[in-house]
């Protein structure tokens, strides 16, 4: 599991481990906008945060019982469930013990690359926000994070892959 601050260089280092050929799932969050964008966008998290919350979940789920092997996830069950429990939901703790994840890495903050996009609307003021409630609740969880390095693409992917080697 890599996951962490929004703007943290998450996804690109999934690029870097995909392009090494190893299986990656991209992060729900990106999927569900760019389906939202092809239909009614109901589910927008700028439109419905609540809705966007429970389809990352359900997405996380999915793809966790689908993975097979060694597999590097760009957020998870962890993360959508913080995002429900900020929406006001009840944080859905019995998911969250049952989809474990082997490692978690996390992208510290970086305010120095961290960028808006269509995508990414929102601050980096909140970023730190929900970054902080992310590294609780996967700590809450029993994680035992190990801090990615803020440095090149490729050192911090051979930093992964050194972490699981030890």
């Amino acid at each position: 599991m890599i996951s962490g601050c929004s703007g943290g260089g998450k996804s690109t280092l999934l690029a870097e481990l995909a392009r090494r050929a190893y299986a990656v799932v991209a992060e729900p969050g990106r999927r569900i906008i760019a389906e939202e964008r092809t239909g009614d966008g109901a589910a927008l998290p700028w439109v419905d945060a609540r809705a966007f919350a429970r389809r990352a979940l359900e997405m996380s789920i999915e793809d966790y019982e689908i993975a097979r092997g060694l597999t590097f996830f760009d957020r998870g069950v962890v993360d959508a469930a913080v995002a429900i429990a900020a929406t006001g939901g009840e944080q859905p703790t019995t998911i969250i013990g049952r989809v474990r994840y082997d490692r978690l890495f996390l992208a510290p903050p970086w305010p120095e690359i961290y960028v808006n996009d269509a995508d990414r609307r929102h601050s980096l003021e909140k970023a730190l926000v929900d970054y902080e409630r992310v590294r609780r609740a996967y700590l809450d969880a029993g994680y035992h994070p190990v801090m990615l390095p803020r440095d090149t693409v490729a050192a911090r992917a051979d930093f992964i892959l050194s972490q699981l080697q030890g």
